[in-house]
């Protein structure tokens, strides 16, 4: 967000109304707000942003055990989908291994 500011504030600001307008409409409680923007923010591997959620979740009646279970269910929805994905991906491991798939790649 730094240089955006410095060298694109419109967009910076126009994020910033995107913020406002989530405040302004939001259907869900604040700890739960903070509950998914903790897990996207571990996903999203953004240091800052665990840490902001992370204090938000706590501010918002969170407990440290709850946000505990919140990094693990993140953690195993995010094996799962990388198990699924990678099993997708190399399905044909036989015809992989006898040369038949290209990876598209440059050598």
């Amino acid at each position: 967000m730094r240089m955006l500011a410095e060298f694109f504030p419109e967009f910076a600001e126009k994020l910033d109304e995107i913020d406002a307008l989530y405040q302004e409409k939001r259907f869900i409680d604040e700890k739960t707000y903070q509950f998914i923007c903790f897990a996207l923010s571990i996903k999203g591997r953004s240091k800052p942003c665990v840490l902001k959620h992370f204090k938000g979740a706590l501010e918002a009646g969170a407990t440290v055990q709850e946000l505990t279970y919140i990094l693990a269910l993140t953690m195993r929805e995010a094996a799962g989908a990388d198990d699924c994905w990678t099993h997708d991906v190399i399905d044909d491991w036989k015809e992989i291994l006898a040369g038949n798939v290209s990876c598209g790649c440059q050598k």
